[in-house]
Formats: structure tokens, sequence, C-alpha cells
């Protein structure tokens, strides 16, 4: 297997993806496209057959793939932006696609989108919406995913109860119920705003509608904020939600001692890996009360200072076509937002993994109640003042009245600053 820092380049006029050394690729005239993936190097022979599909529909193509491992490719993504070399297409996660749309280094993909209105109607509209910015589209979906709710049934059953949450006390009574001992009732992963549904659930938004105010610091946010404290106090709610980030939480549902955990999608590949207790019969999948949820997804975007925009355009156009996307969502086991794949998908999946199925169903219904995506150029920023104060609260730090009041004048100054 190649090392995620090689770069795969493919000679155009090939019959199947093959290596160019560096020198040659310098020297060749062919017109190139470069594409900067994150942490997909275990597609690599997917990626290969594309390539090479591409090049033969487009002859004097040269492809020149780099992927990296998420923490490093924000970094090595703005070296490049800074040395006036960036890759022709990148693949964002998250809200970071808004941050880079809002310091000018992707190109506007809307011109595209409306000259072929049969490109933007194959994906999910919500989803592709997730990254408008001031108007303009600046990402289209690569692959989806957003926050929902994985329980244990039989430390359920054990404490009698037989249906998922409707609400958040739900939610903590049951947390309560099932904990004790070594055992745990609730955990949340919190990056990403994926613990924000907690609070949508309330009725608490991070933001006016214009995004030009906070709108957490009220009687109702410092209310679900201080419930969430004592629950982590008390033990229904096991501290790794508010200390660790991916392995630790999702490891801790692995070993069978947490009630209930609030992740996205791809967590239950995860603990279904380690977890031997994890069987159709045992796991239970729930939308989270209120049909709320934080996506998570990938979208391709184009650089502004891309080469060739249009190559880069086409090979979107490709990479999103129902035979491709439909091969990575096999490969990957995943949601695509092409609303044809995913159905299509979601059928075979029922016959194959109806558990797996019901996972990934939850990802495309109530699309209209996604949180967590604010629209903002100063996402991380925004993002690192509410979590450090939420975190404080959690953890017994800070009573949530004074922390709450705290961020809300600190992201009011980040707002008036952007």
């Amino acid at each position: 297997m190649q090392k995620r820092r090689d770069v795969l380049k493919l000679a155009a006029g090939t019959a199947a993806a093959s290596f160019l050394p560096k020198k040659l690729y310098a020297q060749t005239g062919t017109k190139k496209l470069s594409i900067l993936t994150w942490n997909i190097i275990d597609m690599e022979p997917l990626f290969k057959q594309w390539f090479a599909t591409f090049q033969s529909q487009n002859p004097g193509v040269e492809i020149e793939w780099l992927d990296k491992k998420g923490p490093e490719l924000p970094a090595f993504y703005q070296t490049q932006l800074a040395a006036g070399t960036p890759p022709d297409i990148v693949d964002i996660q998250g809200g970071l696609g808004l941050e880079w749309a809002g310091q000018g280094a992707l190109l506007d993909l809307t011109p595209m989108l409306d000259k072929e209105p049969a490109v933007r109607a194959r994906f999910n509209p919500e989803y592709l919406a997730n990254w408008v910015f001031e108007g303009k589209n600046y990402l289209i979906p690569f692959y989806v995913s957003k926050s929902l709710l994985f329980y244990n049934k039989p430390l359920f059953k054990a404490a009698g109860i037989d249906y998922a949450p409707k609400s958040l006390d739900d939610i903590l009574s049951y947390a309560k119920a099932v904990s004790g001992a070594d055992r745990t009732g609730f955990l949340t992963l919190n990056f990403d705003w994926l613990y924000w549904p907690l609070f949508r659930m309330q009725g608490v938004d991070l933001l006016t509608p214009d995004l030009k105010k906070p709108t957490f610091n009220t009687p109702a946010g410092i209310e679900t904020a201080d419930k969430l404290a004592k629950a982590t106090a008390d033990g229904s709610i096991n501290k790794i939600s508010w200390t660790g980030r991916w392995v630790e939480p999702n490891g801790a549902f692995a070993a069978g001692n947490v009630g209930m955990m609030h992740a996205h999608s791809s967590a239950y590949f995860f603990v279904k890996t380690q977890g031997s207790w994890i069987t159709p019969e045992t796991i239970g999948i729930a939308e989270v009360p209120g049909y709320w949820s934080t996506p998570n997804s990938h979208g391709y975007a184009i650089s502004k200072g891309a080469r060739n925009p249009e190559l880069a355009w086409a090979f979107l156009k490709f990479a999103t076509e129902k035979s491709q996307a439909m091969d990575f969502a096999r490969g990957r086991t995943l949601t695509t937002a092409n609303a044809e794949v995913d159905k299509d998908f979601l059928a075979e999946l029922d016959k194959n993994d109806p558990t797996a199925a019901a996972v990934l169903r939850t990802q495309i219904e109530h699309t209209d109640k996604l949180t967590g995506n604010w629209r903002l150029s100063d996402d991380s920023a925004v993002k690192n003042i509410v979590w450090a104060e939420m975190q404080n609260i959690f953890l017994g730090r800070r009573d949530a009245k004074t922390a709450l009041a705290d961020a809300e004048k600190k992201v009011e100054r980040e707002l008036r600053r952007t």
C-alpha cells in the first residue's frame, strides 16, 4: 500500500493508472489536475480506476493525487495557499470549507451549478446548502454524515427501559437509571459542534438567523448546560464526553458499559469492530429527540488558484455521478448526498446488513433539522470560545450562568471583528 504522503501521478492515455516520476511529471506538456483528499488512502484502487476512466474521457490529462491525514491536511493546504500552489481540488471536512471560502481561497461553484441544474439536482439540498457562504456555494458533497443516537439494548432492558428517549430529560433520566458501579449512562462526541443537538432540542440556538448576535446565553441555555453538568457530576454522563474526541468515547461505548452514545454514523462502524457485544439484537438506533443532528460531512472544493478550473469542475461532475458515487458508497459503506445513489445503496444494504442500513438511513432523513452548521468564516474561532466555556461548565470548573455570560461577550467581540 502506498504511503499517505506519496504522490500518485497518472499519465494520460494509459489503460490503467500509473505512477509518474516527479521529473517526468514536471517535463510533460499535458493538462495537469491535482487533487488533495482527506485520509482516504484505503480507497486507492478505486481512485486509480476513476483516474484512468476520466483520462480516457479527457485525453491529455495528467492527475496528481495527494492524500493527507486529518490533522495534516489543513496545515498542508494553508502552506500551499501561501506558496501560491494550491491543489486544484481539495476534499474538506465540516465548517473548514466556509473558513477557506471566507479567506477567498475557494472558487465560487454557483455559476457552474446554475449552468448545469442537473448536477445541482443530484444532491440532497440541505447537504448542498451546508457549504453556502454569503449566498454562494463553494463545495459540493463528497460523502456525508450527521449525528444520531446509539443505545445498548441489554442495559436498557436491565433498567426497565423499552423505548428510545424522546427528550433531553428522557436522555438524562435513562442515563441515571443505567449508570452505577462501572457503568455510565450517556456519551457524546463533542468536536465540530457535535454536542449542539443537546441544546437545540431545548430550543437553544447559538446565533440569531443573520449570524450577527449570540443567542445561547438565555435561561434555557443556562438550564441546559447546568443539567448536563449535574448529570456529569453524578456519573450519569461519562466525563469522556467532554475530554475525549473520537477514539476515547467510541472505545468506551464499545466496551459495553455505557447506555447511550450520541455520535455520527461512522462511529457505528468503528465500535462494531471493537465491541463483541454489538449485534443487531443488542444495539439500538434512533434519531436524537426533535430530530436535531449535526453534520460532519466532506465536500469537494476547487481552489480559486486552480490552474485548470474547468477541468477540475469536469472531474467533480464525474466523481459525483451515479456510477462513481455508488462505487464509493459501497467501498466505504456511507451516504453520499447523491439522492439516487443513497436510495439505491440503502436498498442493497437492507438485504445485506440491515443494522448498517438503519444507521445510514438516519443520515438522509430529517435533514431539515441540521444544526451546528452556521455559515461562519470564523467557525473555529467561535467554536473554540464556546467550547472552552462549555467544557468548564460540564466538568464543574465554572457555573453555567457566569461561563455563558463570558462566552457571550467573547463571541460578540469575535463577530464584530469579522
